[in-house]
């Protein structure tokens, strides 16, 4: 049976088919949970018979695309290993989906990749395609593009890293949609992570180099796999299993906490990223002497059968905690995840929102069917799993900014309220709600901006009290209570187009200060407003200079409550009263 798309994916669809009309190649940005592959194959399925080619880095994500495929019942066939796709006009598949490593393997001149003709494609996917801008990877984009100018190119990731996003920018053409975790969480598809910081004794990462933008691994494996460090991962990582308050186990010999433990309900599904194979083996050992076969451990040289039974063990609950290095940050889903611990302190964003994801997905059948955001956030808030638990193990980080839950849920939230936030979260022991912290920092600084503001424009007044005019310049974002939305790397060097200049300067918008991302964000908020007859600029404007909250007020109350306020002569009015008075 085919699955209908969600109101958001045939969005994306129609975004991606449309930026397919202007250009040759497209970038797709999606969270973990959102649905990347169920989108690749509808494309896939909409471009038919053009055949398509799908390439992707792991083993995992090419069994889950030809499982996405056979679904619709379209004929695939896989090019990985010692598999190999037809090339035969009368007997090929209309997808073919491989891995990078296969088709770039072979010498110089006889790469696998040259099996295939270019030309025999109509469409390219590449699927985590952050991982494209390596020169390696770019040769197959290239052998293929170069091969058929027809071919129209689709890349498809979660969040990147901002390093990453300047990179994309020079393979993909423009950006179809993006859709984040926060996009996720807001609408009821995905599970709210809370924050939970464990100081550990003595982890010390301020005297660690920085290596390709991320913590030093020799340096991390260190710190990460001494006796101290373990042993203040497996203590707060169990008690959170069993859904214990932090230091439960203190007051207990080591000797009796597996029977205390066992005593209580049962563990919750946990999955630890450690930063060494040696610290997911000694990790994952302390945690089955306490409680004896509660956890597995693998890595990437675990083999396809262990690594299958291990999968197999977690996924039916057998096993409550899978530790790995490595393994499952992209290509495994498990909705019955509930906590997503840590161990491998990151500044990559890219890496955390991965490693975070792999616990955002609900239960199955719980929001799918559900009309309303509303009606999804009830269903999953009266789910067995309501929320899902992040443990980041922190100590002094000195110089180096870790990531947590606040780089990933702040959207639009301004830098400034994100350090306060994660600020915060390391000061508390306890469970953080980082989305309402986050809102509650980003409300701070805007008043406190607000304060000083008018303290300035006091200032001001007293010094200039003889000259009888004023100039305001007032900011749209501002009038619209929209966070200016922070620039991505791919969008460097763009600019608005006269007829978008245009637009906005129509409505009294100067984009001359504007990044081309801010710009975009203020079009398609007047688009928003236009098709759902809201307020205009200029009513809100006027109407935010009297201290009405104008976001989601229509075109034609806010007509009322002016002609309201000039027969009052201004005086500020309740919205209520105004609004029934006339009608």
């Amino acid at each position: 049976m085919k699955h209908k798309c969600r109101d958001y994916q045939a969005e994306d669809v129609e975004a991606i088919m449309e930026a397919w009309g202007e250009h040759r190649s497209t970038l797709y940005v999606a969270a973990t949970g959102l649905g990347k592959t169920f989108v690749m194959a509808e494309i896939v399925e909409r471009r038919l018979p053009k055949r398509a080619l799908l390439l992707a880095h792991r083993k995992e994500l090419i069994w889950q695309a030809r499982d996405a495929f056979l679904r619709r019942d379209i004929e695939v066939e896989v090019e990985m290993g010692e598999l190999s796709a037809s090339k035969s006009m009368f007997t090929q598949a209309p997808v073919v989906v491989a891995t990078v490593q296969t088709m770039a393997s072979g010498k110089d001149d006889a790469k696998r990749m040259l099996r295939f003709d270019p030309m025999h494609f109509g469409t390219l996917l590449y699927d985590e395609s952050h991982h494209s801008v390596s020169a390696e990877n770019k040769k197959i984009v290239e052998y293929f593009t170069n091969g058929n100018p027809d071919l129209k190119v689709l890349g498809v990731t979660a969040t990147p890293d901002r390093a990453d996003e300047e990179a994309l920018g020079q393979i993909f053409e423009c950006v179809a949609a993006e859709r984040d975790i926060l996009f996720g969480v807001n609408n009821g598809w995905l599970i709210e992570p809370e924050q939970l910081m464990v100081h550990v004794g003595g982890l010390d990462f301020s005297h660690m180099r920085t290596t390709a933008g991320d913590l030093n691994g020799a340096d991390l494996s260190a710190a990460m796999e001494s006796e101290s460090a373990i042993a203040g991962v497996a203590m707060p990582t169990l008690e959170a299993m069993f859904g214990l308050p932090q230091n439960t186990l203190l007051d207990k010999p080591p000797s009796e906490w597996g029977a205390f433990l066992m005593a209580q309900a049962e563990p919750k599904r946990t999955i630890v990223f450690t930063v060494s194979v040696n610290q997911a083996e000694q990790l994952s050992n302390i945690l089955n002497r306490v409680v004896p076969g509660i956890s597995s451990w693998l890595c990437g040289k675990t083999s396809d059968d262990e690594r299958s039974k291990i999968f197999s063990a977690f996924g039916s609950g057998s096993v409550s905690a899978l530790v790995n290095c490595g393994v499952t940050t992209e290509g495994y889903d498990n909705p019955a995840v509930e906590i997503i611990a840590v161990a491998r302190p990151t500044k990559s964003r890219s890496l955390y929102a991965q490693m975070i994801g792999r616990g955002t997905r609900p239960l199955p059948g719980i929001v799918d069917g559900k009309e309303s955001k509303e009606q999804r956030l009830d269903a999953i808030a009266s789910s067995p799993k309501p929320k899902m638990l992040v443990m980041d193990f922190v100590g002094n980080s000195g110089r180096h900014k870790l990531v947590t839950t606040a780089d990933i849920l702040g959207g639009n939230v301004s830098d400034e309220a994100i350090e306060a936030a994660s600020s915060k979260a390391k000061e508390t022991e306890c469970k953080v709600n980082m989305k309402q912290l986050l809102e509650e920092e980003e409300q701070r600084l805007v008043e406190e901006r607000l304060k000083k503001q008018m303290l300035d424009e006091a200032k001001k007044a007293r010094m200039v009290a003889k000259v009888r005019y004023t100039s305001t310049r007032i900011s749209p974002f501002d009038v619209f209570e929209l966070q200016p939305t922070k620039s991505r790397g791919w969008d460097n060097g763009k600019a608005l187009s006269e007829k978008q200049n245009h637009m906005l300067m129509k409505q009294g918008i100067d984009p001359k200060d504007m990044s081309y991302s801010q710009g975009r964000q203020l079009i398609n908020e007047m688009f928003r407003r236009w098709n759902g007859k809201l307020a205009t600029l200029k009513q809100c404007a006027l109407l935010n200079k009297h201290g009405y909250k104008t976001k989601d007020m229509t075109m034609k109350d806010a007509s009322t409550l002016i002609d309201a306020l000039a027969k009052n002569g201004w005086k500020r009015k309740d919205f209520d009263e105004v609004v029934k008075g006339f009608k």
